[in-house]
């Protein structure tokens, strides 16, 4: 019998913190939004993603500054103006969400295999 060692979840997956970066919930619209249509106001970009919340966006906006995905750039006027904009460093996942759109035709395809699953699998297997 042989010993199982702990394998850290990096070196089992070395794309598991990258997906855990950039797929979190919101980053994805968050992104593609600002590398869509540039810089952003926070009502600018709360209205192009739309079902977010504004508590949910300031996290998430926060977060991905931290990250330096996103850059945040105050202007001390009266009133004053905010805006968000995607870095060099978030632009670089272009890309990968390019990549993704491509696939995305495939999603019917899924719902397909889901459907047919669903349908013909034995009943303990079932969802």
């Amino acid at each position: 019998m042989s010993e199982r060692t702990a394998v850290e979840p990096v070196q089992a997956c070395p794309i598991a913190p990258v997906v855990d970066l950039v797929f979190s919930r919101w980053t994805t619209p968050i992104l593609w939004t600002l590398n869509e249509y540039g810089r952003q106001r926070f009502v600018e970009l709360e209205r192009r993603i739309g079902v977010i919340t504004p508590k949910v966006l300031t996290q998430r906006l926060r977060q991905l500054e931290r990250d330096g995905l996103v850059q945040r750039t105050y202007y001390p006027e009266v009133p004053p103006r905010v805006e968000y904009e995607i870095t060099d460093l978030g632009r670089s996942l272009a890309p990968l969400f390019h990549s993704l759109a491509e696939w995305s035709p495939n999603l019917a395809k899924v719902e397909e295999a889901r459907a047919h699953f669903d349908t013909h699998a034995p009943a303990h297997r079932r969802p």
